[in-house]
């Protein structure tokens, strides 16, 4: 299920077109001191050591135990801001907007109507059409902000595990339909590039502007892929 938006924005449409089963997750940041810091490379955490020690051997980084309370203990700062994946297809994206008040879960749609709780789904959930207005929204704690989850193999190592990226990235928001319609045309598991992509831009009042956002780019079938490696 993607976010509807554009059936209700059609300018915002760009022109031309943790499951209990993985093994590990990829995060584009971190917390320092209790503080968001975003990351120029993967940081992957697991609970496996051998999947943490896979990890390093792949994309460079070392495995540290971490003091986390969390589930993965473990992570890897990677030397990579771009990896070879596989997705199986629209199915591993899976997106909503939530708005959050502490730990309770008080706003959960997909744009134009509820998700849960089950009372209210199917209802009009009266967020904005515009895209823009629902980052407002969003930003000033009125209104619900993406939550993506993205699982996927490493092509790299395929019988590693999957792995899932959650992001409440905008940016990948606002593509996400043009991903899950290229997917489709793959119908099969598909090759794709799971980024950190660089941006920089300066605004109208003269600030540098430098964040990274992340980028799946869609690149062929598995099979097709597989079947162009080189034979040793």
């Amino acid at each position: 299920m993607a976010i509807r938006i554009f059936e209700t924005d059609p300018d915002a449409k760009p022109k031309a077109t943790f499951s209990d089963d993985t093994v590990g997750r990829f995060h584009g940041g971190k917390q320092e001191n209790g503080i968001p810091v975003a990351l120029a490379e993967w940081r992957v955490t697991t609970g496996d050591p051998d999947v943490a020690d896979a990890i390093a051997q792949l994309m460079g980084g070392a495995a540290v135990e971490t003091d986390s309370t969390s589930e993965n203990f473990i992570e890897v700062l990677t030397e990579r801001d771009k990896v070879k994946v596989v997705l199986s297809g629209p199915d591993a994206i899976q997106s909503d907007l939530k708005l959050w008040n502490g730990s309770a879960l008080i706003h959960h749609c997909d744009g134009v109507e509820f998700i849960s709780p089950d009372e209210d789904r199917g209802k009009a959930c009266h967020c904005p059409a515009l895209m823009e207005e629902r980052k407002a929204a969003a930003k000033t704690k009125r209104g619900p902000a993406p939550s993506i989850a993205v699982t996927f193999r490493l092509a790299e190592d395929y019988d590693l595990g999957l792995f899932k990226l959650q992001t409440g990235s905008w940016k990948l928001a606002e593509v996400l339909h043009e991903v899950e319609n290229a997917l489709d045309k793959v119908s099969d598991e598909a090759l794709c590039s799971l980024e950190l992509e660089l941006v920089e831009y300066t605004t109208k009042k003269g600030r540098d502007v430098s964040y990274r956002k992340p980028v799946i780019r869609v690149l062929k079938s598995w099979k097709d892929a597989i079947a162009e490696a080189p034979k040793f």
